[in-house]
């Protein structure tokens, strides 16, 4: 009896965009002159210092100067020509990303984010008209704080100017609100983004209704939220940073302001998609196709061309994770679309790192068309299109990005190992795995750590469901540790849609070992597994997930069934089957069909094995015929080789029913 098992790949996609601006008080920003979207722009992000040399500052930074090395302290000049600093600024800075944790390949631009930063807060701590003699004092105290690179000092001077300013608000409300930005600023610049969100909070609320400095300390304020939401999984401050952004565009109208009023649409289109992607409903992703379109209508190829390439991107990401949650592929179509249009601005020629980003996207965007065909042409597409990406995206110009296009590529290889008899795609998209999390750690990048474990546990279950013995069993027994140890960062409450999907294929590798080693107990597992992740995936808010997950509890259900005399089990599994039908079908999802037509057969021939007639076993003939209308020898020689061996088995179970009824009739 071959069975044909049904596991879900996580894909990471890149938000792109130009780098974050965190504005003072000055004059209206608009699209082409200073608004920014979402994502630090890779292309931009280095100072000439091989962040070899950065990490061994970082780890130093808590040293003397004197007890440093004539190669640190080289760096430390290095750094002070580059950054245009001076040496306490520098060791500051370094103290910043070494407090925060920034990974390495970030190190440059964080470091070039710190230093602008320096500059503007010297420039902002001047002195102002209508200061008076104890705030220039107090402005002089916090510009040699800077001066210093001691940060918490200049903020307890910035904190004493704010109180005093505060106290005289009417006179000097502009000043006060400016100087509650530069405490935002300060905050930025040490990675405290809650921190910096109130901060242009209070900024905002200081400043007169209707100035463009309160719609740009509003925008602050929500770039800030994003980024706490984005980069800590905080899904609170990504609620908030949504709300912020809705009422941006509000503030700044369309009619009066048309690329402001984009850049906030499309901003809150990638804050929604963010969040929406670590949940199974699609209202939120279905908002964000909203706005990021709505962005597009004023971001032309003549007015805004690059703002255009970025929001394609972004739209690009958000119908694919609608795409992924339908039965249908018009949305992952669209997406293709969307990505092509991206590259034709995001070019390798002018920038390279971008393309390469996009390229990954694109690739993305293949490969789930390719899962739901019989042929393999979209899946080596995306991997041909993953190999390029890797090229310009190398591990030693941008390991994490590297490492998250291997994880990618290793996704696609274990699909088309799937497909095929030998196991070459299989053992390459393992050693793509294990290189990756070599970057991708989970101090690192827990959610990213834990795809990488889910996806490295689909290439080993099916290497251990091909292999007999003790090997076999070993790879089945890692893949099970390897969803479980997904499952530490994929938590319901986080990021319900990954902990739903990482708990159908912890099922799957449960109800394999239990098959193999005959254990109820293991299969009782799987079963509670897969009904978990049926909790999360609803047929109204996620029929594909949804459908496989059907798919899967059958066979589970349908193994518990060969150990038992009766047939309850096993009725339940066919239900089951025939739920995953429903969604499952040959117009919307031809291979995933295919799959479920054969593991129905495979339950009704065992139904019929215990039935005397012949009715079970005829209507498993049906449905592995159905399967083999999709299953073929050149595409999917697997999948055919399995389907066809099930039907010669029921073939001939009714031939040998029938000539034994000939043969009682003859007594």
């Amino acid at each position: 009896m071959w069975r044909v098992v049904l596991a879900l790949c996580l894909f990471f996609a890149f938000i792109s965009g130009g780098q974050e601006t965190y504005a003072q008080e000055r004059p209206p920003i608009h699209a082409e002159g200073g608004s920014v979207a979402i994502g630090g722009n890779v292309s931009n992000s280095t100072i000439g210092v091989p962040y070899e040399k950065l990490e061994e500052a970082v780890r130093s930074r808590t040293k003397d100067l004197s007890d440093l090395s004539d190669s640190q302290k080289d760096t430390i000049s290095l750094l002070k020509e580059k950054l245009d600093l001076n040496q306490n600024q520098v060791r500051s800075a370094l103290e910043i990303v070494g407090e925060a944790n920034v990974p390495p390949e970030r190190l440059a631009a964080k470091l070039a984010e710190i230093a602008q930063k320096y500059k503007e807060l010297q420039r902002a701590a001047a002195e102002q008209p209508g200061d008076d003699a104890k705030i220039t004092t107090l402005k002089a105290a916090a510009q040699r704080a800077i001066q210093d690179g001691q940060l918490g000092e200049a903020d307890d001077r910035l904190a004493a100017i704010e109180k005093i300013q505060t106290e005289a608000l009417d006179r000097l409300a502009l000043n006060a609100a400016q100087t509650s930005a530069q405490r935002g600023d300060l905050a930025l610049t040490r990675l405290r983004y809650l921190d910096a969100a109130q901060r242009f909070t209070e900024a905002a609320a200081k400043a007169p209704v209707g100035s463009d400095a309160r719609w740009t300390y509003l925008n602050n304020e929500a770039d800030a939220l994003h980024r706490q939401g984005s980069e800590f999984g905080d899904n609170a401050a990504a609620y908030a940073a949504i709300e912020r952004y809705r009422s941006l565009g509000e503030l700044k109208t369309r009619q009066a302001f048309p690329l402001d009023w984009a850049m906030a649409r499309m901003n809150l289109g990638n804050a929604l998609w963010v969040l929406g992607e670590r949940q199974a409903g699609t209202a939120l992703l279905e908002e964000a196709v909203v706005a990021v379109r709505d962005a597009l209508q004023e971001f032309t190829p003549e007015r805004a061309p690059l703002d255009r390439a970025t929001a394609q991107l972004n739209l690009g990401n958000a119908l694919v994770t609608l795409g992924e949650r339908e039965s249908g592929t018009a949305r992952l179509e669209e997406a293709v679309g969307a990505y092509r249009e991206a590259l034709r601005e995001r070019t390798r020629e002018r920038l390279p790192l971008d393309w390469a980003m996009t390229e990954v996207d694109l690739a993305n965007a293949l490969a789930r068309l390719g899962e739901r065909e019989s042929g393999t042409t979209r899946l080596e597409e995306a991997v041909v299109a993953y190999r390029e990406a890797a090229k310009e995206a190398t591990r030693e110009r941008v390991p994490l990005q590297w490492a998250m296009t291997q994880i990618n590529l290793g996704a696609t290889l274990v699909m088309l190992g799937q497909r095929e008899s030998g196991t070459a795609r299989l053992e390459e998209a393992v050693t793509a795995y294990r290189e990756a999390v070599m970057e991708a750690t989970r101090e690192r990048v827990p959610l990213q750590w834990g795809m990488a474990r889910v996806n490295l546990g689909n290439a080993l279950m099916t290497l251990g469901a091909r292999e007999a013995g003790e090997n076999g069993t070993a790879r089945l027994n890692e893949a099970v540790s390897a969803y479980r140890e997904a499952l530490l960062e994929f938590t319901r409450e986080r990021t319900p849609r990954q902990w739903g999907m990482t708990q159908n294929n912890l099922g799957l590798a449960l109800e394999t070992l239990g098959m193999r080693e005959g254990d109820p107990a293991r299969l009782n597992e799987a079963v509670i597994a897969f009904r978990a992740a049926l909790e999360e995936f609803s047929r109204q808010s996620a029929p594909t997930q949804w459908a496989m997950a059907q798919n899967n509890l059958g066979l589970a259900l349908e193994a518990l069934g060969t150990q038992d005399s009766g047939t309850l089990r096993l009725e339940e599994a066919v239900a089951a089957f025939r739920e995953a039908l429903k969604e499952q079908t040959r117009g919307r999802a031809p291979l995933q069909w295919a799959m479920a037509q054969n593991n129905l057969g495979v339950a009704l021939k065992l139904l019929g094995e215990r039935e005397s007639g012949t009715e079970r076993l005829q209507q498993a003939v049906a449905a592995f015929r159905e399967a083999l209308k999709e299953f073929n020898e050149k595409q999917s020689p697997h999948y055919w080789q399995t389907a066809g061996q099930n039907l010669n088995q029921a073939l001939a179970l009714i031939a040998e029913r029938k000539a034994q009824s000939k043969a009682r009739k003859r007594r």
